[in-house]
């Protein structure tokens, strides 16, 4: 945040005439201004909203309210040569207004030849477009993680419950993405529940965070419950994963290492590609951010790259976190003709912020159809790895089978040797449909099913290897040319 008061600093004093304020916490920016004021040699900072006016200036407290216009004119009640600060609240809904706008554009002017700064707070950076080159638009960041862990130090202490050490560090990094005010909150809760602050209310910052992206139409914060031991086979890919989860540790980063990018994983329907993406994110502790492409492509133009850019955002706001992209093959053809390229725009804002950001994003990728992606998105540093994952073999399809059968009957101990032998094909979902099948059969029947009752839903059930062969059969001809890394 010293950035940001520095900016600040910077701005007002090379005479920037009007400031607007990207801004969702109001207290804060006051805060902050207020230390940029005491840093201009104690310069006087005026406030205004709708409600009670002018404040900040003896003898005109409450001047000009409900008179937006007349709140343009408060600076003239200052001397000529006393430089200051007027904060207007609100004043975004005004701006549209022809007079206002109008007055802003002379004030643009007139300020330059005066020391005074207008500082506009909106929670929306568009502005009109008369006043885009006459206004400097800055936004003000949510809490970085040194101001969160001033803010949660300074809450454990005033309680008489000191924090610091590890569970201080894991609230930090949890509450990243979260506004100061939403952290008092939290800090509030806790202290309310059980007197103290602690790693244990991890649960409910990220329910915080849940609640948040609940209001976000791009990004679908998605609960994890699964596990990597609920994940049959793909051992490489588990080790691989299970590696880069230390990358993003403090003593990583002191080591050297950056920020893993992110992970590939290509295969056909149902072999664990979207399991896996939900057990990383529930091993690793972080959030599950699935990003909905089709909501991306908004109707006008430059709309969609507008969302492309907003989503980055909103994930590297919350961040350390897993960004889930989900059937990405879809979303970006090969050829973006048929909708003006749209997609291609939006996949190149996608990629250069892939192969340049350096948050604590992983983005986790799957796709089913190779020969649907596009070749830059291949390139190394998009992805830190391609995982290419394949119809499970026999080895794999017993564990996949005990899986599901220790999850759901764990009493009833089968035969499987048959039935992995008349499953080869299979995909993971497959075999897990094979069980469910087996089971409401015989329940159906009121008795426990058994092995028959298996075979006898395998020979039902026409795997995707035989609907779609020639489909697999390129899939697995690119995996064989090495071209990527197999996830078993």
């Amino acid at each position: 945040m010293q950035n940001w008061v520095e900016q600040l600093d910077l701005l007002i004093r090379s005479r920037t005439s009007i400031l607007w304020v990207h801004q969702q916490e109001e207290e804060r920016l006051i805060r902050l201004l207020g230390t940029v004021a005491q840093r201009l040699n104690q310069r006087p900072l005026l406030r205004w909203d709708f409600v009670s006016g002018l404040q900040g200036l003896p003898n005109h407290t409450g001047a000009a309210a409900r008179q937006p216009l007349a709140a343009l004119d408060s600076l003239q009640l200052l001397p000529q040569d006393q430089p200051a600060i007027l904060l207007l609240l609100d004043f975004h809904r005004y701006a549209e207004d022809p007079a206002i706008c109008r007055r802003l554009r002379n004030l643009a002017s007139e300020l330059r030849q005066r020391p005074h700064t207008l500082v506009i707070s909106a929670p929306d950076p568009a502005l009109p477009r008369e006043l885009e080159s006459s206004v400097a638009v800055l936004a003000l960041p949510l809490p970085a993680e040194e101001e969160i862990r001033e803010l949660l130090a300074g809450i454990a202490m005033a309680a008489g419950s000191p924090l610091s050490g590890e569970p201080l560090e894991l609230l930090v990094t949890s509450c990243r993405g979260l506004s100061e005010q939403r952290i008092r909150q939290l800090a509030a809760r806790a202290l309310a529940r059980h007197g103290r602050l602690d790693a244990a209310d991890l649960d409910d910052v990220l329910e915080e965070k849940r609640l948040a992206l609940g209001r976000s139409d791009l990004l679908e914060y998605c609960p994890t419950a699964a596990d990597p031991s609920e994940i049959g086979g793909m051992n490489q890919l588990k080790s691989w994963l299970d590696r880069r989860r230390l990358a993003f540790s403090a003593e990583a980063h002191a080591y050297g290492l950056p920020h893993p990018r992110g992970v590939l994983l290509v295969g056909p329907q149902g072999t664990g590609k979207s399991l896996t993406a939900k057990a990383i994110a529930h091993s690793w502790g972080m959030p599950l951010l699935r990003l909905d492409l089709g909501r991306l492509f908004a109707g006008l133009v430059g709309a969609s790259e507008a969302r492309t850019r907003d989503m980055i955002g909103t994930a590297e706001a919350m961040a350390p976190c897993i960004l889930w992209i989900d059937e990405i093959d879809k979303g970006f053809s090969l050829d973006g003709r048929s909708d003006g390229g749209t997609s291609q725009r939006v996949l190149a804002t996608l990629l250069t912020w892939m192969a340049e950001k350096d948050s604590p994003v992983f983005v986790m990728a799957t796709a089913n159809a190779i020969d649907q992606l596009p070749p830059e998105l291949l390139r190394k540093g998009r992805f830190d790895e391609i995982f290419v994952l394949d119809l499970p073999d026999a080895n794999e399809r017993r564990e996949i089978l005990e899986l599901h059968l220790r999850k759901r009957r764990p009493s009833n101990q089968l035969p499987l040797d048959t039935l992995v032998d008349r499953t080869a094909g299979f995909s993971g979902a497959e075999l897990e449909q094979v069980v469910l099948e087996a089971m409401l059969q015989a329940f159906s029947e009121g008795r426990e099913f058994s092995e028959p009752d298996l075979i006898s839903a395998s020979a039902d059930l026409v795997p995707l290897s035989r609907t779609a062969r020639e489909q697999l059969e390129a899939l697995q001809k690119w995996a064989s040319e090495g071209r990527a890394r197999p996830a078993r």
